[in-house]
């Protein structure tokens, strides 16, 4: 039976206790008589001494030949030494390798990032991915559990459509048996059927959206964390992402502090982060961007370099509300002056949208009018106008990108690396 190595540098097994790991090789160096080997599995990373007398030669043999990424099983007996990183070591009794690693690809630093995409299959084992994704983990968690605790039901709505969310332009279309059908952008329509039986619900799903973008915030394949809420208020809702945001926030640096600082995030900041967030309307942030020097009127929607320069005025999200009616989608709650009740929340320190939401629509003819001025025919949303027809209600709801939050959260240059296998304009291998 192996135990874990954070198990071990805990101090659980005392010292000469013998003990069985598994694990794969990060350094070795030999003098012949006595080999050092830096052993990780998925808890830590532990050193291990193998010493001539110790071991039989066979297993001494063993041991000066693991080479970079080779796994292995190790016996041995562990000791307390300053010295050892983590300050405790294994003394080994026996090695075997069970994988051999000749010629690893991926030695050393500098690899061009390219390459390096070339060959996520193995560098996805790289101590700065494996720490983002053990803090995904924990966001995606939290994120459930902050949910479940708060009277929301978690629902599964389909990944292949028969219309889209947000207009055709981004979406990836594909034949189904005989018929056109669309890869999901958002779950949001369906979400927003099932709150007529279940008032509050959410789900985590993944998202599609074909958009020609090759910036450090943008994936065609990402995942998709959206909630939908009966008798909510869009200002109830901000409320309500403020306790969300902070909570998750909270849970994430608690349990993984130590990932955090070794991706160079600040885990006390986002220990500490509570509401409120700060809270400007789309006129506001006009006028911040003009007297900042941007070249922007009233109108424009709001890109990478802008929310960025908003974002430097604040030291925690900031939500941005009532933005103009024309650059919105069409199921967004007309406020009166050429306004909808949305809302996006923008990370500080320059990391863009995390969430954007809004109060949803329920004049049928409104609806009806947007989707024709879309370009789209209302009748392909006949199920959907449906929910305006019997017993409507108000409601609210927001979709919050997984990988966005994970990227401000693990202080990431790009948002490829917060997910396994990253799809862009330019990548779908491996």
């Amino acid at each position: 039976m192996f135990v874990k190595i954070k198990d071990i540098l805990s101090g659980k097994y005392p010292d000469g206790e013998e003990i069985q790991i598994g694990g794969w090789v990060v350094k070795n160096r030999s003098s012949g008589k006595i080999v050092f080997t830096v052993i990780r599995d998925s808890s830590g990373e532990i050193q291990v001494t193998t010493k001539k007398g110790n071991v039989c030669d066979d297993a001494l043999r063993e041991a000066d030949a693991l080479a970079l990424e080779a796994s292995t099983m190790i016996k041995g007996k562990v000791r307390t030494d300053p010295r050892a990183p983590g300050g405790r070591e294994l003394v080994a009794t026996d090695v075997k390798i069970v994988g051999a690693s000749p010629d690893y690809p991926i030695f050393g630093e500098g690899h061009n990032p390219e390459v390096l995409l070339d060959l996520r299959h193995l560098h996805i084992r790289s101590r700065e991915l494996v720490a983002i994704m053990k803090v995904k983990d924990s966001v995606l968690s939290s994120c459930r559990e902050w949910f479940r605790t708060s009277g929301f039901y978690e629902v599964t709505p389909p990944i292949i459509m028969s219309s889209s969310c947000e207009g055709g332009s981004t979406l990836f279309e594909l034949k189904y048996f005989d018929e056109k059908a669309y890869l999901s952008q958002s779950a949001q329509l369906y979400l927003e059927s099932l709150i007529f039986g279940l008032e509050n619900v959410y789900s985590v799903t993944p998202s599609f959206r074909a958009e020609k973008s090759r910036t450090t915030r943008h994936l065609a394949e990402y995942w998709h964390i959206e909630g939908e809420m009966a008798w909510v208020g869009l200002y109830d809702m901000i409320d309500m992402l403020e306790k969300l945001v902070s909570f998750v926030c909270n849970r994430t640096a608690e349990e993984r502090p130590e990932e955090l600082k070794l991706l160079g995030s600040d885990p006390e900041y986002f220990k500490n982060l509570k509401p409120p967030f700060p809270r400007i309307t789309y006129d506001e942030a006009i006028k911040v961007l003009q007297a900042d020097g941007y070249e922007v009127k009233w109108g424009d929607d709001f890109g990478t370099h802008e929310e960025r320069q908003l974002s430097m005025h604040y030291d925690k999200p900031l939500f941005i509300t009532e933005y103009p009616l024309e650059v919105k989608a069409f199921y967004m709650k007309d406020a009166g002056n050429a306004k909808v009740l949305n809302v996006d929340m923008i990370a500080p320190k320059g990391f863009g949208e995390i969430i954007g939401g809004s109060e949803r629509e329920t004049d049928l003819a409104l609806l009806e009018e947007r989707i024709k001025k879309q370009g789209e025919d209302p009748a392909k949303y006949g199920w959907y106008l449906d929910l305006r027809r019997y017993g409507s209600v108000p409601h609210s709801g927001f979709g919050m990108g997984a990988e966005r939050l994970v990227r401000w959260i693990c202080n990431q240059e790009h948002i490829r690396d917060t997910i396994p296998y990253p799809r862009t304009i330019s990548r779908f291998n491996p």
